[in-house]
């Protein structure tokens, strides 16, 4: 049976207040409120009966709950165990703040060279947990100034490069097998540069993250004496950002990763109760799953667009995170059994209160295909106080107020609003933007997709129609062995007959 509590901590239950009623989970960290995703807030066309919520979708979940507790920590679900003291988390956290500290304090600058889920995690728990400014600071930065390098630009390439003196710099390479063309093209030229620089003391430039036994990168790393850690067995690109492929650029540039991991194994520990309303992936994943679906109400369209609006610009980036997930996770044309279904959320990043000037139009009076998340911050550490005096009658009622109290009602408007149009939302709450709280979040999504994938009957962990792409580039490229992908690619695309 899976745990009920932690370290002696208590859940608390699924809550309601009848005034002003408030659904959702209160959680050591987040509090996740979806009362506007129920039927009695947006209508029984657009949102969820609760009874069902109480009764035969609470029921279906503790089967997945079962489903998960017996394949946890096993095949491609070991990413489970990353934040477990039990699981693969100390021998990682040691080799990472290892050679972390033996690098620290002797660069100007970190540069990541990865992609996809080698990348978007760096990227998101930087931008979370460290300031705006990071890369200005002339004094008090945790770290050398951070670069990700996830595209093969070439503009944004060599700007960086011209920034970034080779010398002056450590390169931190992403890649399992080290064949991903993207990365590996990137690693070639770094490669070449640091000889032209530094010579045969190259190999103190780089740290390569790689399978830890087998690989064109293992071999490269190998041959060239690279300082490496570990791509975990079963942890796949999209749920690695909490293994050595992103603590390592955290532990360079401050991030506690400790903390980091005790919120995700919080998360985790709590996400395997088998009781719905004590169970926040299990409850967020079936809300967007039977609203995506358009299952579980009294009509109304389905909603597969799923919108992640952070009111946070350090949380931003984790929406982009979110979108890999989400997109790669669950979008598939066959089902675990081979059956043709075309399965998938499209889910959508949006930046609060930015695009309310450009995107609320479309929320509210376009297609009520979508589901809306917000991210709500109720501490932001600096709250920034708007003075008094400027003596204009339109503009008193802001002052004495703050920034963030600003932003937060900016949200609440918006959450009203959207209810107003009969738009189902959820919020998550931080009550502060810290690692532990970063770490639940990711963990909360991760848990969350793989009861999607199981409510959606689908692989949350393969990605055949990726595989195409990077198979076509190939073949593009003159890969040997791939000559057929050229013919494929040439003979459908054909010669450009048709521009303006």
């Amino acid at each position: 049976m899976a745990p009920e509590n932690l370290n002696g901590k208590e859940p608390s239950d699924f809550t309601k207040t009848h005034a002003g009623r408030r659904w959702g989970y209160h959680l050591s960290m987040l509090t996740i409120d979806y009362a506007n995703c129920l039927a009695d807030r947006v209508t029984a066309n657009h949102g969820l009966d609760p009874a069902a919520l109480a009764g035969p979708l609470a029921d279906r979940a503790r089967g997945y709950t079962e489903q998960l507790e017996k394949t946890r920590g096993t095949g491609w679900e070991r990413w489970r165990l990353l934040a477990d003291p039990a699981g693969t988390r100390t021998d990682h956290v040691e080799s990472v703040k290892s050679i972390a500290n033996k690098h620290q304090g002797r660069w100007e600058n970190l540069i990541v060279l990865g992609i996809g889920g080698s990348a978007l995690g760096n990227i998101a728990l930087h931008s979370a947990l460290n300031p705006a400014t990071h890369n200005l600071m002339s004094k008090g930065r945790n770290g050398p100034r951070l670069f990700v390098l996830d595209n093969v630009d070439p503009a944004t390439f060599a700007a960086v490069m011209a920034e970034c003196p080779p010398e002056k710099t450590l390169f931190n390479v992403v890649s399992k097998s080290g064949e991903t063309a993207e990365t590996a093209a990137q690693f070639m030229i770094i490669r070449d540069l640091l000889a032209e620089a530094v010579g045969d003391k190259s190999a103190d430039h780089i740290v390569a993250v790689t399978d830890a036994e087998k690989g064109t990168m293992r071999q490269i790393c190998d041959a060239e004496g690279y300082d490496t850690l570990p791509v975990p067995d079963g942890v796949g690109g999209r749920f690695s950002v909490l293994s050595p492929v992103g603590l390592f650029s955290a532990a360079m540039n401050g991030i506690d990763i400790d903390a980091l991991l005790d919120g995700a194994h919080d998360m985790e520990t709590r996400c395997r109760n088998p009781l719905l309303n004590k169970n926040p992936a299990a409850m967020l994943a079936t809300i967007l799953v039977e609203l995506g679906k358009g299952r579980s109400m009294s009509g109304g369209e389905p909603k597969p667009m799923h919108v992640l609006m952070p009111y946070c610009n350090g949380l931003y980036l984790l929406a982009d995170w979110f979108r890999q997930l989400w997109a790669e996770s669950l979008g598939k044309k066959h089902a675990a059994d081979g059956s043709i279904v075309f399965e998938g959320f499209t889910p959508i990043k949006a930046l609060g209160a930015t695009d309310q000037h450009s995107q609320v139009q479309l929320y509210r009076e376009g297609p009520n295909d979508k589901v809306f998340g917000f991210l709500e911050v109720e501490d932001f550490g600096s709250a920034v106080a708007i003075p008094t005096g400027l003596g204009v009658d339109a503009l008193s009622y802001l002052e004495g107020k703050s920034l963030a109290g600003l932003l937060n009602a900016e949200k609440r408007a918006t959450e009203y609003a959207l209810v107003d149009s009969e738009r189902p939302n959820f919020t998550i709450k931080f009550p502060r933007v810290d690692a532990s709280s970063v770490g639940e979040f990711i963990m909360l999504w991760q848990i969350a997709t793989a009861y999607a994938g199981l409510m959606l009957g689908v692989d949350a962990y393969d990605q055949p129609a990726v595989e195409t792409g990077k198979k076509a580039t190939f073949g593009l490229m003159g890969r040997e062995g791939y000559t057929e992908w050229l013919d494929k690619v040439n003979g459908t695309l054909g010669e450009t007959l048709h521009k303006i």
